[in-house]
């Protein structure tokens, strides 16, 4: 696999940290666990139910030996943040994300989070709306 990376551009690997000087790229000659600093949210962007469940299978890839615990905490929220929701489409949405995360495939369960984003955003808009009218 070939990433190409800006300068200055951050890549975390397998839970290292790697910032290149110069435009750069780099080949994976095998299986590796790897954030683009574009895919990292920090932890004050956490700040809403599925940005926070994103920013925990984050941290089930950047901190490996938090492993069992992230994910056990992430089946909990997940479980609660459906519940909440009462079905829709954020909620299959979550569904999805789960079955990812079981089969062991965390990135592409983070990428059907950051696709639900912008459905939580007009949930939360519309709720907003109707507890203000």
């Amino acid at each position: 696999m070939l990433l190409k990376l800006r300068a200055g551009e951050k890549l975390y690997i397998n839970g290292a940290v790697i910032k290149v000087e110069r435009k750069a790229t780099i080949e994976l000659l095998n299986d590796a666990t790897f954030l683009l600093e574009a895919h990292v949210l920090q932890p004050e962007d956490a700040n809403t139910p599925l940005r926070q469940l994103y920013f925990v299978l984050q941290t089930q890839l950047m901190e490996r030996e938090a492993s069992s615990r992230t994910l056990r905490l992430f089946g909990e929220m997940s479980a609660a943040t459906r519940e909440a929701l009462g079905g829709g489409l954020v909620a299959d949405g979550l569904i999805g994300a789960d079955a990812l995360v079981e089969a062991g495939r965390i990135f592409e369960a983070m990428k059907t989070l950051r696709g639900l984003f912008a459905l939580e955003a007009e949930l939360m808009k519309d709720k907003t709306s109707a507890n203000a009218a």
